[in-house]
């Protein structure tokens, strides 16, 4: 029930966004970290069920994930364009290993988990829509994204999950120019 409610949460932020875009606030309801913490934290319980499960919880298969490092130097020399690219072929590189993981899966408990997960990611790629982030076309092969490594277990696939939504997607949100506040 809380994972519904904490959706609907995220759901009814982004439509108020899209439908009152006049009413004065100092920050953009899409803008608001707490529901990026609130997938953090769906992530966080997604790997401590993973951590319990003793059968049937398995990566057939290693899994290209993104790189969940960021150097902030490196960062903030990077256009706008290549930190929203980044973060969207992680996006996309995440909800392809979770649709990978949910096939390897044979537990019926963690399936509930991973499907949440994969919600979030396409939640993030929503928000980052509405922030008029340039869309991402995937491309033919997961090998050809730059910045990429394997994991070869679920628990390490979710450690990346929470590790890129702390690092690289908070960064894109705290850089979109819709999310700045007015200092003036």
């Amino acid at each position: 029930l809380a994972s519904k409610t904490g959706r609907l949460l995220a759901f009814l932020l982004i439509v108020l966004e899209w439908t009152q875009p006049s009413l004065p606030s100092p920050l953009r309801p899409i803008c608001d970290l707490r529901v990026l913490n609130h997938f953090i934290k769906e992530a966080q319980d997604a790997e401590a069920a993973m951590k319990l499960c003793s059968e049937g919880c398995t990566l057939s298969d290693s899994v290209i994930v993104p790189q969940t490092t960021v150097e902030f130097d490196v960062w903030e020399k990077k256009s706008a364009l290549a930190k929203a690219q980044e973060v969207q072929s992680g996006l996309w590189l995440l909800q392809e290993a979770f649709n990978f993981l949910r096939t390897s899966v044979t537990n019926t408990a963690l399936h509930s988990h991973i499907d949440n997960s994969v919600r979030n990611l396409l939640s993030v790629n929503a928000v980052l829509r509405s922030l008029n982030i340039q869309e991402f076309t995937p491309p033919a092969s997961a090998a050809e994204i730059e910045g990429t490594w394997r994991v070869s277990t679920a628990t390490e696939l979710l450690q990346v999950h929470i590790n890129f939504l702390r690092g690289k997607v908070r960064l894109i949100l705290l850089d979109a120019q819709a999310c700045q506040q007015d200092v003036s």
